[in-house]
């Protein structure tokens, strides 16, 4: 009599046997499984960053507006001691009859200041873009 084949099922002759080891199937899962949570954690950072940034941007934002008003108050400053010192200039010289000395010096006590005043708004400036 000659032996019997075993007749397997469709099933079973699509698959593969596996040659791989127990052992060899936990780590390959255990990688994968690994690989799952890097892929989450990589998404998770990305998301925080894109937060970062929109928070970064709005401080920034909210930043140029307190500069701009700041220089503007600053700006106002300055041309009013501009004006008083054209203003100035007008009284002290019509007045001084030919005393150019005291004209001189007056003006230069208004330039001086309103100097001091530009260089201190710029210095401002400065030190809040280093920032």
């Amino acid at each position: 009599m000659a032996a019997k084949k075993s007749k397997k099922s469709s099933a079973a002759k699509g698959r593969k046997r596996s040659t791989k080891s127990p052992a060899e199937r936990a780590a390959r899962a255990e990688i994968k499984q690994g690989v799952k949570h890097l892929e989450k954690s990589i998404g998770e950072i990305k998301k925080g960053l894109r937060k970062t940034e929109k928070v970064i941007e709005a401080d920034a934002r909210a930043r140029i507006r307190s500069l701009r008003r700041d220089a503007s108050k600053q700006l106002g400053v300055l041309k009013k001691k501009q004006r008083e010192a054209k203003a100035l200039l007008k009284r002290v010289a019509t007045a001084a009859e030919g005393s150019w000395e005291e004209v001189k010096q007056g003006a230069d006590t208004v330039l001086a200041e309103a100097r001091a005043t530009a260089t201190s708004i710029v210095d401002r400036l400065r030190a809040a873009i280093e920032r």
